[in-house]
């Protein structure tokens, strides 16, 4: 199985320290904008958003952007009890890119959360895990 610890996801950031930062930031976004979240549920889909068990790099599937949600997807309901609200996150953190859109409040936290992260991973900006 691939450790996401060494797995580079954006910039020279690991799959895993990217999760872990997506949740870290979708716990503080609904902190400041005081949205009512099932926080278990979104801090468990924020860290399995992008649990495909492939080295995107190295076997780059076609259209990885738009499917790797899915495959995530699958994984982790086969390896996890996942609740609809997990479901939701992890099938639909790429939106727009993909076109179905989050339909829940943690969902949609965690769709933006992704973006800032990944954007401040790509520009090398400093983590939020040390």
């Amino acid at each position: 199985m691939l450790n996401g610890k060494k797995l580079i996801h954006h910039g020279r950031t690991c799959r895993y320290r990217h999760s872990v930062n997506v949740a870290r930031v979708s716990l503080l976004l609904a902190d400041k904008l005081r949205i009512r979240v099932r926080y278990r549920d979104m801090v468990r889909g924020a860290l399995l958003h992008d649990y495909y068990l492939y080295d995107r790099r190295v076997d780059r599937p076609r259209r990885h952007l738009r499917s790797h949600a899915e495959y995530a997807h699958e994984n982790a309901d086969a390896e996890f009890s996942l609740t609809p609200i997990e479901r939701d996150i992890i099938r639909n953190h790429m939106f727009p890119i993909t076109l179905t859109a989050p339909k829940s409040r943690e969902g949609r936290l965690v769709c933006v959360a992704d973006k800032l992260c990944t954007v401040g991973e790509l520009l090398g900006l400093p983590s939020f895990v040390h």
